[in-house]
Order: C-alpha cells, then structure tokens, then sequence
C-alpha cells in the first residue's frame, strides 16, 4: 500500500508500482536470508544468546525499512519511464517530510545495496506483463468483450488482489483443500501457487470479465484454459477467493 501511495503521489504508471513491488519484496528477502545467516554464524563463533544478534540485525532492517523502500520506487521509475524518474532531491524531499534526516550519499548508497543484493537483475516480469499480453491475445482470438472496459477492471482487481494478497491466497487454499485449516504442510506446498503470476493474471482476468458482463464469462474462460493450459476449475477458484474478497463476508451466501 505504501508503494502505490507513493507511486501515485510521484504520477508513475502502474508498470512501474508493481516492479518497485517486485524488488522490494526480492531485496527484503534476499537481506532477512543473509541477516539469518550472519545471526547464525555469530552464535556459532560465540556464547551470545540466539535472540540478541538475530534482534540486533532485525531492528537494523526495520530502521532503513522507509529508505529502502523508496530506493526500489526510484529504481522502478527508472527502468518504466526515462521521462519521469524520481530523482534524489525528490526522494530526500519526501524522507524529511517523514522526518528522516538522510543525505544524498546514504540515498545512492541504499540504491547500490539493493542493486547488488539482487546482483543488478531487476527487470523482472510483474503479474501486470502477464495479464497485459493475455488481454492482447484473447483480443485477437476474438474474445466478445470490449477490449478497453475489461483492460481497465482487470487494472482495479489486480490492485485490489495485490493489497488484498494474504487473504484472498487464504481463501484459495481452503477451497482447493476444502478445509478451513489447513497443515503446515499444505501451507507450504501452496508457496508455489502464490508465485504462479499466470495463475494470478489468469484470475485476474477472469474476475474482471465476470464482473463486466457474467454472461460472455465462459468463453473468456475456455479461452484463458486454452491460452494457458491452467484447469477451468482453477480459474474458477481464483476467481470466487477474489470475489468473496471483493463482495465481503457480510453479504448473505444466497448472492
């Protein structure tokens, strides 16, 4: 949520929100991985105790959290739009509003951490490029809804699917297991279903070709199967954890 406030607050596109996502969440990765690791080692080179590195080094991550996260917006502005880069004065500008006292040097610097942490590699395919080339290829297949209506409520679900994540992946998994708890086990076997971007994007599709018009939902939906290979049951799936999500749990089960 803090990304697409921010992205909307500096006008960027939505290309560019979902790739400061995706590096953001690959950096927070990459650095709790090596955090962990370094925490590991320490205990093995010394008595401390096992919480007190590993609370030293979390805090330290916490502290640069808001930097971090403002590098990965700067550094998405850069590769989407060359015409609209978030440069460093209006990053800093936006940190002393926040009342953070960084300078330009720290700025570059969290740039750098974050462009080696993920060895330079970036670029890197978003759930939007995945739903953008299937919108492209059901319009050629000849698909009965109008191409702009359904571009622009795939772009409203898929932000509402992204600020939403937890609980609508919660919801896919009990329905998939038809069972309201599930085992450690299955929650983690279902890692991959949550980083299946055609899995999402094929959802997403779905989903917003339902709520324009339920009655060319079919055929958008043999398309996508046909598209893609995903089952007609799964897109199914996806498509009610979305839409229970976005009707709400207050509405009686009838509608």
């Amino acid at each position: 949520e803090f990304v697409f406030l921010l992205s909307e607050k500096w006008h960027l596109d939505q290309a560019a929100r979902y790739q400061a996502v995706e590096i953001l969440e690959r950096f927070m990765i990459k650095q709790v991985e090596q955090t962990f690791k370094s925490s590991g080692e320490a205990r093995k080179s010394s008595d401390q105790g096992q919480g007190t590195g590993w609370s030293s080094r979390r805090d330290a991550i916490c502290d640069t959290f808001v930097l971090r996260l403002v590098s990965c917006v700067q550094l998405a502005s850069k590769l989407s739009l060359h015409y609209k880069i978030v440069n460093s004065d209006t990053a800093l500008k936006f940190l002393q509003s926040l009342k953070y006292s960084y300078t330009k040097q720290e700025l570059l610097e969290s740039e750098l951490a974050i462009l080696k942490a993920l060895h330079f590699q970036i670029n890197v395919s978003t759930p939007l490029t995945y739903v953008e080339l299937l919108l492209e290829v059901l319009g050629h297949n000849g698909c009965l809804l109008p191409a702009k209506p359904l571009h622009e409520m795939c772009m409203h679900v898929l932000d509402f699917s992204y600020l939403t994540r937890d609980a609508i992946y919660d919801t896919l998994l009990k329905t998939a297991i038809e069972n309201s708890t599930p085992s450690q086990l299955q929650v983690a076997k279902f890692l991959t279903v949550k980083e299946d971007f055609m899995l999402l994007a094929v959802g997403i599709i779905s989903t917003s070709a339902f709520i324009l018009n339920p009655k060319h939902w079919n055929q958008v939906v043999e398309h996508l199967n046909c598209i893609t290979g995903i089952t007609s049951q799964s897109i199914l799936e996806f498509s009610y954890a979305v839409l229970t999500h976005i009707i709400g749990s207050t509405t009686p089960k009838q509608h």
